[in-house]
């Protein structure tokens, strides 16, 4: 009797260990206990499809740089991506109260959203850049912080862009910040006179101008800036999980391919 107590007390035990124990990053989170997702068995990611190359709808598909990048993290995790499109300032909300694991938008770290949430490794290096029409008076960024400076500038709402032209411009009484909630919708504004200029990313910039006569980018570069993915504070595990994929992307230049990909074809 008392050996067959202290088998199965030593049973228990090692039951026990084995629960305590990290499982392997690999199926979804209700079968390796490791961590646990929005959905169970996928990584769900929030984006605002509308930012070339990074984001956009082709063929009723949401593709490029960040999609791709989030399904080679998925895969490494051994989930299947779903990707949910929403306004940009609704992203941080959205994955801060566990509604999306994951936000991926070419979105900049920056100290207010730290407090938010956390950021992953950075996987690209954005530019802010200024898109004028060919025959505006704004021939560089300094033209924007004159003395005499009074422009109007479009930016999508709650961007770098906009944080940067509130802070360094409209805050100082140079001009004035018109939001929207696409850039491109920004960027018709600029088309039809209803702006004088747009802060937007460099790529995106491109593909934009590609699209619209009558518009170019300025040479003179506005800001540089680090991209990387927004995950909530509250799910730690999941965090180091995504990140440890993303840096082993990274590493095995996964991650620069995706990018030459589409920045190379722009």
């Amino acid at each position: 009797m008392k050996k067959l107590i202290m088998s199965l007390l030593t049973s228990a035990l090692v039951l026990s260990m084995a629960a305590c124990g990290k499982a392997p990053a690999s199926g979804n989170a209700e079968q390796n206990g490791d961590f646990t997702t929005a959905v169970a068995g996928k990584l769900t990611m929030a984006t605002n499809a509308a930012f070339p190359p990074y984001e956009y709808v082709e063929g009723g598909q949401i593709t490029g740089i960040d999609a791709e990048i989030a399904a080679a993290i998925a895969e490494k995790l051994g989930l299947e991506l779903q990707i949910d499109d929403m306004e940009f300032d609704s992203i941080t909300e959205t994955v801060k109260g566990g509604k999306a694991d994951i936000g991926l938008a070419g979105m900049t770290v920056t100290p207010d959203r730290q407090e938010e949430v956390d950021f992953t490794v950075s996987y690209a290096t954005g530019i802010q850049v200024v898109i004028v029409t060919e025959d505006s008076t704004i021939t560089s960024v300094d033209d924007l912080f004159a003395d005499n400076a009074s422009h109007v500038i479009g930016v999508q709402r709650n961007t770098t862009g906009d944080i940067f032209a509130t802070d360094d411009i409209e805050s100082e009484g140079k001009g004035t910040v018109d939001r929207y909630s696409k850039g491109a919708d920004a960027v018709q504004a600029l088309k039809t006179g209803k702006v004088d200029c747009v802060i937007i990313d460099n790529e995106p910039a491109k593909a934009f101008v590609a699209e619209v006569e009558g518009l170019k980018i300025l040479d003179t570069e506005y800001a540089v800036e680090d991209y990387a993915a927004a995950m909530s504070k509250e799910n730690p595990a999941l965090y180091e999980a995504v990140n440890t994929a993303l840096q082993e992307l990274i590493d095995d230049g996964t991650i620069q391919g995706i990018i030459d990909k589409y920045i190379n074809a722009n």
